[in-house]
């Protein structure tokens, strides 16, 4: 089973834009991000997002490069300060390879719940844009599979 988990582009400032909607270079990083992802071949069930705009906007952006089963799915326990350990408990009996397109701290969160069973270890840096592909081994162990980060691309 393989999770991959995207932070949201550049957003505009709460200032701006109540709603936080991406910036034009926000979106030109989840369109890099789309890009390079496409010739993968990715299959997952759905990809899940919080439903704000930001979160929503990158999901929507990336999801043309991937193939999905079922499509998009906005959950509501997927915003940035939410509890990790429902959504993991759900991943795990999903059993399908699933994208997370959410803020921060809860990818953080939750990679490292995932990887080491410590929401607070803090191992990945999420930059804008990034994405972090986690792989559940034969083993029933998390690993780190591979990262990338719209600055690379």
């Amino acid at each position: 089973m393989r999770l991959y988990l995207v932070r949201h582009g550049e957003a505009k400032p709460k200032e701006e834009d109540p709603e936080r909607h991406l910036t034009l270079r926000g979106l030109a990083e989840a369109r890099k991000v789309a890009k390079f992802l496409r010739p993968l071949g990715l299959k997952v069930q759905s990809i899940w997002h919080s439903g704000k705009p930001r979160a929503a906007e990158t999901a929507e952006a990336i999801a043309p490069a991937v193939e999905l089963v079922e499509g998009l799915e906005v959950r509501p326990d997927l915003a940035p300060e939410d509890d990790v350990l429902p959504v993991t408990r759900e991943i795990q009996r999903s059993g399908k390879d699933l994208m997370i397109v959410g803020h921060l701290p809860f990818l953080d969160c939750l990679a490292s719940q995932l990887l080491v069973k410590d929401a607070e270890a803090e191992l990945i840096e999420f930059r804008k844009g990034a994405v972090v592909c986690l792989d559940y081994s034969d083993d029933r162990v998390w690993r780190l599979a591979w990262m990338i980060t719209s600055e690379i691309l």
